[in-house]
């Protein structure tokens, strides 16, 4: 009754120039993040109202050499049904598809992939979400068979897909000795279904008034 999230936001996706310009020009060829270690499953990813850290994130892929020239991309968003993991009953299901996968690992003689840290981050955030990414992405699978099996047995489902994912996420180290937040705090949105996207926007920066 109170899933779905109807509202307007405004997200910002850290990309190469070239990335930028393509979606600005080109909206409808959006490339989708498949990397088993995507944080929130596959899709397509934005900084909620974070211009500031998507651009953060752009720069460190420019040093490391993944991209020429770091660039950030806003875009308006509608969440619709949306799995967010800011909210009781959508972590209760996560754990539930866990035990599911859990399980079936047992059964099949298979090992739990696991969160892991990279060399760099002093912080230990375990950045390359395995685990997490594996476990969205079979709730979704399981979800998705679900309704197709419905259908193929009484023609309708009252199970509905997932239009998005969200997660509040804490890294980055204390901002300050002994404090409780932490310098990358963000809140993070992974777009599934790209009619979520209602356009792209170019960041304009704001105007000092006298």
């Amino acid at each position: 009754m109170y899933n779905s999230r109807n509202n307007l936001i405004i997200g910002f996706h850290g990309c190469d120039e070239k990335v930028q310009k393509e979606l600005l020009f080109h909206p409808n060829v959006i490339l989708v993040s498949d990397k088993p270690h995507d944080w929130l499953g596959h899709g397509i990813y934005f900084w909620e109202n974070n211009y500031e850290r998507a651009l953060q994130w752009a720069k460190e892929k420019q040093k490391r050499g993944e991209i020429e020239h770091a660039s950030v991309i806003g875009a308006v968003l509608s969440l619709d049904y949306c799995l967010d993991f800011t909210d009781s009953i959508f972590i209760n299901l996560l754990i539930q598809y866990f035990e599911f996968m859990r399980v079936q690992n047992v059964e099949l003689g298979k090992e739990l992939p696991e969160n892991k840290n990279v060399k760099q981050d002093k912080n230990n955030d375990l950045l390359l979400r395995i685990l997490d990414c594996a476990v969205i992405e079979f709730l979704h699978q399981r979800i998705a068979e679900k309704i197709s099996k419905d259908v193929q047995t009484k023609g309708y489902s009252n199970l509905k897909t997932f239009d998005s994912t969200r997660g509040l996420f804490t890294e980055g180290g204390p901002a300050f000795p002994g404090a409780g937040i932490q310098k990358k705090n963000h809140i993070q949105i992974c777009i599934r279904n790209r009619n979520c996207i209602k356009g792209f926007f170019l960041p304009r920066k704001g105007i000092a008034f006298a």
